[in-house]
């Protein structure tokens, strides 16, 4: 996996930087596999915009991606790594040896005709799911559950890894992504390996537009709007603006709005660095 540069003979491409989509095997998804996806362009079920700058951008399909693999000891075989354009990461079709067919996120390092399997019991290899108390010490992990049976809910976007770093009893010890440190029931399921697209966070859309195909609409700073608009507009001049704030006045810059007493607190060992 690479990124491409481009000469700057336009604009647009000056600053441009794009995978290079050289482990993608095929153009076409699985039909059984899509679903409808319809857009919001930020409006509610009354029609009010709810959210700003969203609308527009490329027409798409949601793939149905298993995040459960709760089809235990039966092997499936790769066949092919595919672009998903809802998430960052690429996505990997795999056919189960009674034929059917499921999506699930692709490890880095994944092939065309590699063999994964889940359940307990299974080796810890790449692309296998299996509980956190068989998975050795040390070992890198993602699509990790937060309750049994509930699905992969962290470490799920391109590049993404936890580390296994301890287990104490009935809880299993993870660095995450962010940084932190918490601990998980080692009845949850993990997937062995990083997630595949590391170099994501390399990209540069090189141009405006490149961000309206996303659904992405221009946002408007708050410094420059009207003191009737944003806490932080009005003055004469091009004046900073005051204390960074959002629309609704909270603070932006190192103002914790992580609620104290959320249940989940006693399991974070160390809170994510800033």
């Amino acid at each position: 996996m690479a990124v491409r540069k481009f000469k700057p003979v336009t604009p647009g491409q000056r600053h441009k930087v794009i995978s290079a989509f050289d482990d993608i095997t095929t153009g076409a998804p699985e039909k059984s596999l899509l679903a409808p996806l319809r857009k919001s362009g930020g409006r509610n079920n009354q029609g009010k915009m709810t959210m700003r700058y969203i609308g527009g951008g490329h027409k798409r399909m949601y793939r149905i991606i298993d995040f459960l693999r709760n089809k235990d000891g039966v092997k499936a075989t790769v066949k092919t790594i595919e672009y998903d354009p809802n998430r960052s990461a690429r996505i990997a079709l795999v056919q189960y040896a009674d034929g059917e067919k499921r999506y699930i996120i692709a490890p880095n390092g994944l092939k065309v005709g590699q063999q994964i399997v889940s359940g307990a019991g299974v080796a810890p290899e790449i692309g296998n799911a299996l509980p956190l108390n068989e998975i050795p010490l040390g070992t890198v992990v993602h699509n990790i559950e937060l309750h049994p049976g509930q699905g992969a809910a962290m470490a799920r976007s391109a590049g993404t890894y936890a580390q296994l770093t301890a287990r104490e009893g009935t809880h299993a010890v993870l660095k995450l992504p962010s940084g932190e440190t918490r601990m998980v029931l080692v009845t949850c399921r993990a997937t062995v390996g990083s997630v595949s697209n590391p170099d994501h966070n390399l990209e540069s859309h090189g141009k405006a537009g490149r961000k309206r195909w996303l659904g992405r609409r221009p946002r408007v700073r708050g410094v420059v709007m009207n003191p009737v608009d944003h806490p932080m507009g009005g003055g004469e001049g091009r004046a900073s603006g005051g204390h960074p704030r959002s629309r609704k006045g909270i603070p932006a810059k190192g103002y914790k709005t992580r609620n104290p007493k959320k249940t989940s607190k006693k399991f974070i060992i160390e809170k994510r660095k800033k």
